[in-house]
């Protein structure tokens, strides 16, 4: 198994005992949108992004997007790094009827679609040599209006097909997007998947 050198956040108990069979860290519960009146929680997740990173893992739902996005307004910027699992459609076993927009969870997710996952959010892994690659420009606004990912008629689409393109969440915003690319991958390896890609896809 694994050593990650960050803490991973994760909504509720079953998907902690998911992580933990997956991976070697530090898993905490959010409780959901418990964490929102929770102050004591927020200074425990405060102090453990400063001193040894957080890592946001919730499902890739409307929910879990709420959570995340709150999150990164409550924490230090630059403390915390977002996984993202992909859109699946169904229902966890235990569970008698599926979530309300019909997908699998943190809890349902494959161990190596969670270790996917935790790799492109930039997961710090102790038993593994830092490798530092060269990074071109980073990525930003202006570029995304090129591409047609924003400020035009079909860029809805064309960033739909860029989300599948690369397996991520439906729910993800431009500037999650951007973010998330700039975090995990090059200019290059961008742009070659815009090029791979139609409206329709």
């Amino acid at each position: 198994m694994q050593r990650i050198r960050e803490a991973i956040l994760v909504e509720g108990r079953y998907d902690v005992n998911t992580v933990r069979q997956v991976v070697d860290a530090v898993v905490l519960e959010s409780g959901g949108f418990r964490i929102f009146n929770d102050k004591d929680q927020l200074r425990l997740l405060r102090r453990i992004a400063s001193s040894r990173g957080l890592i946001v893992l919730t499902d890739s739902d409307g929910a879990g997007f709420v959570i995340r996005n709150y999150l990164k307004g409550a924490l230090p910027p630059g403390s915390i790094k977002q996984a993202y699992i992909p859109d699946i459609a169904g229902k966890e076993r235990r569970k008698r009827h599926g979530s309300k927009e019909g997908k699998l969870g943190v809890e349902g997710m494959r161990p190596e679609v969670i270790l996917e996952a935790l790799r492109r959010a930039g997961a710090t892994f102790e038993d593994e040599e830092e490798q530092a690659t060269q990074k071109a420009k980073p990525i930003n606004k202006a570029d995304f209006f090129a591409w047609g990912l924003s400020g035009q008629k079909d860029s809805a689409n064309r960033r739909a097909a860029v989300l599948k393109a690369l397996d991520l969440p439906a729910h993800m915003t431009a500037n999650a997007l951007l973010e998330y690319i700039n975090a995990v991958s090059t200019r290059a390896e961008i742009e070659k998947v815009i090029s791979s890609i139609t409206v329709g896809d």
